[in-house]
């Protein structure tokens, strides 16, 4: 099993900086390997103002295998799937440590966002284009085989950049931010249901969005 110990140490240090850091990690109150993450988009990029949930399991072996994590916020970037929320980075895979730890992680998957590291790219014509690119200035293609560059990174973003930031931008209106029509939808059909607002609006914060995730977190057992 992932060491319990392990986890409640990691979460009283991040606890220490989230003022920080911006970002929250809570457990699932029935499952200390199951944790929910919040982190703030960064700045001068399309994610800028948004708020993307992240969701995390601690597999049997943490922390001497990596963490499973997964966005739950619907995202526009060519390293995440914007159909299941799969992420592609190295320290999640080859390059885990067992002396990084969530915060870590979680700082590193923000820094996807804005400036992912270039490493050994599959198609080393694209890797050049897209780095050499004046408007291409904090995305790189990094560890991709043909089938997870089509599944991973939209060919909009090579051959369309301007378009790919501008949706990339709707998708952070639409799905991270808590001003958008649609967040507001949802916590009202939430405090319809009886819930009070503010708690609302912090679980779907907690769970990206996700409607069905927050109703489970709110409901009692």
């Amino acid at each position: 099993m992932a060491d319990a110990t392990r986890i409640q140490r990691e979460l009283a240090h991040f606890n220490k900086d989230q003022s920080i850091l911006g970002m929250s990690l809570v457990p699932d109150e029935n499952d200390i390997r199951h944790l929910t993450a919040t982190i703030p988009g960064p700045v001068s990029t399309p994610y800028e103002g948004g708020v993307f949930g992240v969701d995390i399991n601690l597999p049997d072996g943490y922390p001497f295998v990596p963490p499973k994590m997964k966005f739950t916020t619907k995202v526009w970037h060519p390293n995440i799937s914007s159909q299941t929320g799969a992420i592609c980075l190295d320290i999640l895979k080859n390059n885990w440590s067992p002396a990084l730890n969530l915060k870590t992680a979680l700082i590193s998957l923000q820094a996807l966002l804005s400036t992912p590291e270039p490493n050994d790219p599959q198609d080393a014509v694209v890797a050049k284009q897209v780095s050499h690119s004046p408007h291409h200035t904090f995305f790189f293609l990094s560890n991709f085989d043909q089938t997870l560059i089509t599944f991973f990174f939209p060919m909009q973003y090579i051959s369309d950049y301007p378009t790919f930031v501008i949706t990339a931008q709707r998708w952070t209106e639409d799905f991270a931010k808590a001003s958008s029509s649609g967040f507001r939808g949802k916590v009202q059909k939430l405090v319809e249901m009886g819930f009070p607002e503010s708690l609302v609006k912090k679980t779907l914060e907690a769970f990206g969005g996700d409607e069905n995730m927050a109703l489970e977190r709110l409901c009692p057992k």
